[in-house]
């Protein structure tokens, strides 16, 4: 889990290569909006979140493995040209991690609020995300 941390830790556009060496060939990676089967789509869906962000890094502030299971609890900073006026946002979550024997993970599901990373930061959408949020917590 270790080398799991570092690749994220240092990974950008220019190393996507590096996911070949923690995920399996078949591995299938899921986040709320996409599910994704294979290392070469996986390579692809990163290659074209990072063409259209500045910047993206991952904090992992707990983490536990159990045998073949694995939690991690992660912030992710990003900026998107797009999103809140390029500003970096923070995003929390926590990702569900199983490996094979040879110690690399064939499942990964990413558990985060699609409203934090992207709805409450587009110009008309999010005033009304916020809105209906404050008023869910009253």
């Amino acid at each position: 889990m270790e080398n799991f941390i570092e690749v994220y830790r240092h990974l950008n556009r220019d190393n996507l290569q590096l996911l070949s060496t923690i995920y399996s060939e078949d591995v299938v990676f899921t986040d709320p909006a996409h599910e994704i089967t294979g290392i070469d789509q996986l390579q692809s869906y990163f290659a074209s979140l990072y063409r259209n962000i500045h910047s993206a890094s991952f904090g992992f502030d707990h983490t536990l493995r159990s045998g073949d299971y694995a939690y991690l609890r992660w912030t992710m900073e990003f900026s998107h040209p797009r999103l809140s006026g390029g500003k970096t946002i923070s995003l929390p979550g926590v990702s569900s991690l199983q490996f094979n024997p040879d110690d690399k993970v064939f499942r990964h599901h990413d558990f985060f609020d699609m409203g934090t990373m992207l709805y409450e930061h587009l110009p008309l959408l999010g005033s009304i995300v916020k809105t209906i949020k404050k008023r869910l917590g009253t």
